[in-house]
């Protein structure tokens, strides 16, 4: 199992980065609470990371905290959640907002995110409520915090990015344009917009 990475971030486009280790790229898939706390291009940085092995490839997930990773663990081990839907769930909610919806049993919330309906939601409630212990939410750090644009291509290339990650994480094309529209891009860098977008679907 990998379960760390150190080395120079060569490229990301939500919800995929390029980590450079010793001349080795990884490719790694991260959710958003990840991208935001990136830093730029060309700088170091260390992940936590979790190794899927598939008969068809080998997929590789990073982490900015390891609170995200456990999450992600335990997800991928509720009957029917996959690791790309873990992915959405945690792009689209930060990990103790996740937490307060399991304790107070709020599925209406947990069904705006993409990918969870109604009987998902449900069964996350019953299967998480009890992997979690009471103060659950304080061991896991809010994912807010957003990064600064750190690229200097103009605006219609970052609308374009966030588009494409948002479509990755589940939304459909025409949800996620109006998603971008109502986040005033002007200006954002892709995860700026996307965090805008994401937040606006859970208020």
């Amino acid at each position: 199992m990998i379960g760390s990475l150190r080395g120079v971030l060569r490229a990301k486009h939500p919800p995929f980065l390029l980590l450079d280790v010793q001349g080795v790229g990884y490719e790694i898939e991260a959710p958003m609470s990840t991208f935001y706390k990136l830093p730029a291009v060309g700088e170091e940085v260390t992940l936590h990371t979790h190794l899927i092995v598939r008969e068809d490839a080998h997929l590789l997930y990073g982490f900015a905290e390891a609170s995200e990773r456990a999450l992600f663990r335990a997800l991928i081990r509720v009957s029917g959640i996959g690791a790309r839907l873990a992915v959405s769930i945690l792009s689209g909610m930060e990990p103790d907002a996740f937490v307060r919806c399991v304790q107070d049993q709020d599925a209406v919330a947990l069904t705006r995110l993409p990918g969870v309906g109604k009987r998902t939601a449900e069964r996350l409630i019953v299967e998480m409520k009890d992997r979690m212990e009471v103060g659950s939410a304080a061991q896991l750090p809010g994912t807010a915090a957003a990064a600064g644009s750190v690229g200097a291509r103009g605006d219609q290339d970052e609308v374009e990015d966030a588009l494409s990650a948002l479509v990755a994480l589940g939304y459909r094309p025409a949800e996620a344009t109006r998603m971008v529209r109502a986040a005033d891009a002007q200006g954002l860098s892709s995860e700026e917009i996307i965090r805008r977008a994401l937040q606006a679907t859970i208020k």
